[in-house]
């Protein structure tokens, strides 16, 4: 097994935020204003699929067992084979509060596929239950996710394909190969190089004879016209990575030989050389075409991501502008277990000072690492969602509803931010809302009207009345459709956790502003012999119509169905 980031971190940093600031001479005593906001600096390269984008790391590691999958090898806790990949410390047992690997318990609800484990049931009924990234149905659930909350690329991580895990790497590749291209999302692979001993070497056949065929693929993502590759774990100082600076820059320019746009997983300190980084790095640094600074460690709250931008990000920027190299920093939502994210203000700050920053893209750290706590797919909100007796917490663990999909909602805000779609502003857009706005009895949809072709959006984040004016479908675009009773339907917006209305009794246009499910947020779904659909409020009895064409906002006051009535409804 590749020795993972977490364990690089927790000795680097001792596991916590002010370990790793007090490195870098910020100690928690220390926070400094943040100083005033820099302009945006020209990118090195234009948009493409890293530039410009919100990209996630996708670990696609965890195996249960009975779902097939060949991993092998002996577990962290010393037991022969793998079926536990990930869950448990020991992978020979299923998962329970004495063999744990996770911070942080996985929203179960929406996985068709789930496997027992030792744990007791969840404190709210039900069999405590886990998913296994080796099936399909998985794989497709997570970039269908990351397609409705505005997550572009995919980073999937591949340890050293030469041990025992390497038949369960190739095939997880093609596994994100297919939901990537069936889901709309871009990936690309990126190399995590701990503790692989013949790196320089072994990662040049693993591209050439396995992976490189993936870039033939629509789905794999490509920068500056070129297939995008990152490699994670130049430069960091410790036993994990002892490569030399030769070695580096050779896998570097090789890379680049063969066409490619390469991102280099860097640490923190990568400009000065000093604390995590290898000293005479520079060379190695400044090859590259991007670089994204890992800080998992580095920072706990929003104060530390204040003294991040001041110390890294700003001074990490203007080195970047001055080589011609694409900036892309991490983001993280904070361990759960470590009790970091504070209903998503740490997160948002991190956006916040990255866009004020004019970064050409954000890295999030990760989309599934429940084993660090650091995921922003979908998440346990409260005790009832967590196996009693498990000692994890929830995302409300700081007394603050969150619905599990919180942090996938904060990252298509981060993104377009990032993509200059709303204002740079240090107020989080979405607030945090109690109850899922998806999994709870409902589907995720869209609307698509026929009247001009276009998706009805929840415009500014639910705060105007709803319209049919975007040309893709991102989280304001998309709808929890759930039982209203007597047979209608409520739709509960993503952009804000809200319930759609037609106010005052239909003759205001429709609003995303409710908490609860009443009659002017109660719909009859109609279905029309074309295969569209109708809504017809009970509010009034009439029919919602794009109004002028899909010019002006929806509103209940037609009728009759026609063509402007007229919506294409898309699930997941």
């Amino acid at each position: 097994m590749g020795v993972s980031r977490r364990t690089f971190i927790s000795t680097l940093a001792g596991g916590t935020a002010a370990a790793g600031l007090t490195a870098a001479g910020l100690g928690a005593g220390t926070a400094r204003a943040a100083g005033p906001a820099t302009a945006a600096a020209p990118a090195a390269s234009g948009a493409g699929d890293v530039v410009g984008k919100i990209t996630v790391g996708y670990q696609g590691w965890f195996a249960c067992a009975g779902d097939g999958a060949p991993i092998g090898g002996t577990s962290p806790g010393g037991a022969s084979g793998g079926g536990w990949w990930h869950w448990s410390q020991d992978w020979g047992q299923a998962p329970s509060p004495s063999n744990n690997a996770i911070k942080a318990w996985p929203d179960m609800r929406e996985y068709a596929r789930t496997y027992p484990t030792a744990y007791q049931n969840l404190n709210g009924g039900g069999a405590a239950t886990l998913f296994s990234s080796y099936d399909q149905q998985t794989v497709d659930t997570h970039f269908a996710w990351m397609k409705t909350y505005g997550c572009d690329t995919a980073a999937l991580q591949r340890f050293n394909p030469n041990s025992s895990e390497g038949p369960t790497r190739d095939a997880m590749a093609q596994k994100v190969r297919q939901s990537a291209e069936a889901k709309g999302v871009k990936f690309y692979i990126m190399y995590d190089i701990s503790g692989w001993t013949n790196m320089q070497s072994e990662i040049k056949t693993d591209w050439t004879n396995k992976m490189k065929a993936h870039t033939d693929s629509s789905a794999y993502a490509t920068q500056n016209g070129k297939p995008v590759v990152c490699i994670w774990g130049f430069g960091f100082n410790d036993s994990n990575h002892p490569f030399s600076a030769d070695a580096c820059l050779d896998v570097i320019n090789w890379f680049k030989g063969q066409g490619c746009y390469v991102i280099g997983g860097v640490p923190r300190e990568w400009r000065t050389g000093t604390g995590g980084s290898r000293a005479g790095y520079g060379d190695v640094y400044h090859a590259l075409n991007m670089i994204s600074p890992w800080m998992v460690g580095a920072i706990g709250n929003a104060g530390d991501s204040d003294n991040a931008y001041t110390t890294y990000t700003v001074p990490d920027q203007a080195d970047c502008n001055a080589h011609g190299i694409d900036y892309q920093p991490c983001v993280l939502p904070g361990d759960v277990s470590a009790r970091q994210r504070a209903h998503g203000d740490f997160m948002w700050r991190q956006f916040y000072n990255m866009c004020r920053a004019g970064v050409q893209g954000i890295y999030i750290s990760m989309f599934d690492e429940y084993g660090e706590g650091n995921q922003i797919a979908k998440t346990a909100e409260n005790a009832s969602m967590v196996p009693a007796g498990s000692g994890l917490w929830a995302l409300d663990e700081d007394g603050t509803a969150c619905s599990s999909d919180y942090y996938l909602r904060l990252t298509g805000d981060g993104g377009r931010m990032l993509k200059g779609q709303i204002a740079l502003t240090a107020t989080r857009p979405t607030q945090p809302q109690g109850g899922s706005t998806s999994g709870s009895g409902g589907s995720a949809v869209t609307f698509k009207a026929r009247a001009n072709g276009l998706y009805v959006t929840a415009d500014d984040a639910g705060a105007s009345p709803l319209i049919a004016n975007r040309t893709a479908a991102g989280p304001w675009e998309t709808f929890d459709l759930v039982d209203a009773g007597n047979g209608n339907v409520a739709l509960k917006a993503h952009a804000n956790g809200l319930y759609v209305t037609a106010d005052n009794a239909g003759a205001d246009p429709l609003i995303a502003n409710r908490t609860a499910v009443g009659g002017w947020e109660s719909f009859q779904l109609v279905h029309n012999s074309n295969g569209t659909v109708s809504l017809k409020a009970q509010a009034n009895g009439l029919y919602v119509t794009a109004e002028n064409g899909g010019a002006a906002a929806l509103i209940a006051n037609r009728t009759t169905i026609g063509t402007w009535e007229q919506f294409d409804l898309t699930t997941g």
